[in-house]
């Protein structure tokens, strides 16, 4: 039976049957999850593995310029994660983006427009692949130095508290509430100064931060271990600020649910901040110029056979059952869900082949926040008008 981890073809295809969904005893946070919303997190992870493959065929077809880093073979570190979340709770990520955007909620159509840097991009085409910034939905971007990102999250979750503990009310006004920001890093950035500066404040003030490590193994193409202290126990880099520190198998979003979204609530409840080693894997190389000559193809298809898309559809097809007894998700109805998500990301790429270029006018717009004036000797910095894909 085909995976889906291969690249996809022009047919759908089923999941495999042979890796079982693991149980556990007792309670679990994801059994409270409606069948509905377990079917989402399918297709939210579908989206996102057909979004990728469509990108890297517009990148060799030079339609997409610059890095581009996907994140085939992570759609459950995303998707699950975000799940454990509110939606007003603030996240900030690394460069290696796509998936994050689409699991956070931006229009597909919005993020290929990024990439292809046409006005219509979620950035007005100005950040490309590796700046997806979507404000509605409370995502911070994308950004491009390593571990820079992890500072930044800090002090989205430090402005949260500061709303609750001395303003008492939102920026907006309204009323102040508990939130948790989440900072995604990759293994490559835990020896970046700025991580261990913003540990240290968080473990120092209780910040409401959770640090999650996209462990997929390498670091570009350096594995963890040749390159970073205690790998085989990344807890112990957490323990050094005060913080609570976890292990979180990746590859299953079930699991990964179950453990992630305890942890999320008692950050929020306790307003203190967390670190996850989230143990996941890429398919693909480290950007789409990496000849992945630092591992073989066996331990590549070993991970694939384990493959996180497989695993969830054999459990919503085979496991987990409705009020009626019956599996919530039969193999016709995951049929049509990929023909659904196949046409939503062509639509995307139409929209972003279709869509106009950036406006030379646009060099000059949502630069600053507060323009300084006769800044430029040949234009005046303005604010430019809202995507309204956003």
């Amino acid at each position: 039976m085909t995976s889906l981890a291969s690249p996809s073809g022009t047919s759908p295809v089923t999941p495999s049957k042979t890796t079982p969904m693991p149980t556990k005893n007792g309670p679990r946070a994801s059994d409270a999850v409606p069948p509905a919303t377990m079917v989402r997190w399918l297709r939210d992870m579908f989206l996102i593995r057909e979004f990728e493959n469509r990108t890297a065929q517009a990148y060799q077809q030079a339609k997409i310029g610059g890095f581009c880093h996907l994140y085939t073979g992570q759609e459950a570190t995303a998707v699950g994660t975000i799940a454990a979340l509110n939606p007003d709770d603030p996240i900030v990520t690394a460069y290696r983006d796509h998936g994050h955007a689409l699991a956070r909620g931006m229009d597909p159509g919005a993020c290929m427009a990024e990439m292809f840097g046409k006005a219509t991009g979620c950035a007005k085409g100005k950040g490309g692949s590796m700046h997806m910034f979507d404000k509605p939905n409370w995502l911070f971007g994308g950004h491009g130095i390593v571990g820079a990102q992890t500072p930044l999250g800090t002090g989205l979750a430090f402005a949260a508290k500061y709303e609750l503990e001395v303003m008492k009310r939102s920026v907006d006004g309204g009323q102040a509430k508990k939130k948790v920001s989440l900072a995604y890093l990759g293994d490559g950035a835990l020896n970046q100064g700025a991580l261990h500066e913003a540990m240290n404040l968080a473990g120092l003030y209780d910040i409401p931060v959770i640090y999650i490590v996209e462990n997929n193994g390498y670091s570009m193409g350096t594995a963890i271990d040749r390159g970073t202290t205690m790998a085989h126990d990344l807890r112990k880099k957490a323990e050094a600020y005060g913080i609570r520190g976890e292990i979180i198998d990746g590859l299953d979003i079930i699991d990964l649910y179950d453990a992630f979204k305890p942890l999320v609530d008692w950050c929020r409840e306790n307003q203190k901040p967390a670190f996850v080693d989230l143990k996941t894997y890429r398919y693909l190389g480290h950007s789409m110029s990496d000849p992945q000559k630092y591992r073989t193809k066996e331990e590549v298809d070993q991970y694939k056979a384990k493959d996180s898309i497989d695993r969830l559809a054999a459990h919503l097809m085979e496991d987990r059952k409705g009020p009626d007894g019956k599996p919530i998700l039969t193999e016709q109805q995951f049929i049509e869900l990929q023909t659904e998500v196949k046409a939503a990301v062509k639509n995307a790429i139409d929209f972003a082949e279709n869509s106009p270029i950036p406006d030379e006018a646009e060099l000059y717009t949502d630069v600053f926040v507060n323009p300084q004036p006769n800044l430029s000797p040949s234009c005046e910095y303005k604010h430019g008008a809202k995507n309204p894909l956003l």
